[in-house]
């Protein structure tokens, strides 16, 4: 009995000592690319709109990044003005591209979910330079760029509860609404600003539904305005805005309203203090899930139904997409033990990341919406009962439950990295 216990604090002397040793000082670089399609190029967003070919910009669409690392331990953290993050090819692409060059193997790649963003199932077109070749080039290159840009750093994090967001969904009395808005502030020794990391949660469905231009709606007005009075890179996560929508007050469009939202960004940053920086720890896990469907693709009624209300070749690819199942990706990070960030493939219903932040019991918890490829809505199970747009089987074909699922995986790993379970 006693050498056994002698061999279980032998154990945990070496995990404490494993832990303390993998401590590093932070490090931190960012950097900015232009991704804006060629004018032409299919439009993504609006069913009313079937995908039709873009006729300008009204403002560029950019990818954002930051790398942090933890002596051997990086992450890579991308924001994109785009409707959803890339496609599971895509994602591998660039998964192999970065570690070849930087060893950085997790990734968060975040869409804004515009509305005014592209298609990027296609790879065929432009014919003779696909945008989607191009865009997973760029990708690859701003995140290696941002990896060579690092340098000895620190970073704050504070947030606030703000009324700009509504639930767009629910009929219930007591609608659920994510309010927080949380922000990250990376400075460099001499307190010099390299980047901002904002998380909020709505829709970037204020530009005009029938403006066939690319736009970064709300989201890149906010990052506009934050970059010109910093300096420095902002990247705009967005949350689980599955049932969520702008609250717009008194700050209609996008431009008002994102630089609405900015002045919240830039009043919470002034106050921050950044004192995460020596003995950093980071830990990071990814898994994927597969669930059933909801809805027969393969049927060709139901094929039909949904070729006459969106692109063709975007139901192509879902078709084969979902061939194998809803394959849904999850992506936790664990920051000084004290910070979260779980990404998660699709559209998440606010109340999966209420009820996460509320269970995991972190001083801050970034949820990421749209991240790492894109298998649409993820209603809670409540949601689908209640029924209506996003959580229907027609737009959040997963199987009842599965986000749920997702969140009590993210949360044991919150808590094994914490080393709270075993």
């Amino acid at each position: 009995m006693f050498r056994i216990k002698r061999e279980i604090h032998a154990l945990i002397s070496l995990f404490v000592l494993s832990a303390i040793s993998s401590a590093a000082d932070l490090g931190a670089g960012a950097a900015k690319v232009d991704i804006t399609p060629p004018i032409g190029y299919p439009m993504w967003g609006y069913g009313a709109r079937h995908d039709a070919p873009s006729l300008g910009v009204l403002d560029p669409l950019f990818a954002r990044a930051v790398v942090l690392s933890a002596g051997k331990d990086k992450i890579a953290i991308v924001s994109l003005d785009l409707g959803r993050a890339p496609t599971r090819q895509s994602m591998a692409t660039i998964r192999k591209k970065v570690k070849e060059a930087t060893g950085i193997e997790h990734l968060f790649l975040v869409a804004s979910h515009t509305h005014h963003g592209p298609v990027i199932e296609l790879d065929n077109w432009p014919p003779k330079q696909s945008y989607v070749r191009q865009l997973e080039e760029k990708l690859a290159h701003v995140i290696i760029k941002a990896a060579k840009d690092q340098r000895q750093a620190r970073l704050g994090v504070a947030s606030r509860q703000l009324d700009m967001n509504r639930n767009r969904h629910s009929k219930l009395a007591e609608r659920p609404v994510d309010r927080e808005l949380i922000v990250v502030r990376i400075e460099d020794e001499k307190g010099k600003v390299i980047a901002h990391l904002v998380n909020f949660a709505a829709h970037a469905v204020m530009a005009n539904s029938k403006e066939r231009k690319f736009s970064a709606d709300f989201p890149g007005a906010m990052a506009a305005l934050v970059e010109k009075e910093t300096g420095a890179p902002c990247l705009f996560l967005q949350g689980a805005a599955g049932d969520l929508s702008p609250n717009p007050g008194k700050t209609p469009g996008p431009e008002k309203f994102g630089q609405a939202l900015g002045q919240q960004v830039l009043d919470l940053a002034k106050g921050i203090r950044c004192t995460i920086g020596k003995e950093t720890t980071l830990k990071c896990r990814e898994r994927d899930f597969t669930f059933k469907s909801r809805v027969d693709l393969t049927n060709p009624f139901i094929r039909t139904a949904y070729n006459m209300a969106f692109f063709k070749d975007l139901i192509d690819f879902y078709v084969n997409e979902y061939r194998e199942g809803i394959r849904p990706h999850l992506t936790t990070v664990l920051l000084n033990g004290r910070i979260g960030f779980v990404g998660v493939s699709g559209e998440f219903f606010c109340s999966h990341s209420l009820n996460l932040k509320r269970r995991a019991r972190l001083e801050h918890l970034l949820f990421l919406g749209y991240c790492n490829d894109y298998q649409q809505y993820f209603p809670t199970i409540e949601a689908a009962a209640e029924g209506g747009y996003g959580a229907d089987s027609q737009v959040a074909p997963v199987e009842v439950g599965a986000g749920e699922r997702i969140m009590d995986r993210a949360l044991m790993d919150l808590y094994e990295m914490r080393g709270k379970r075993k």
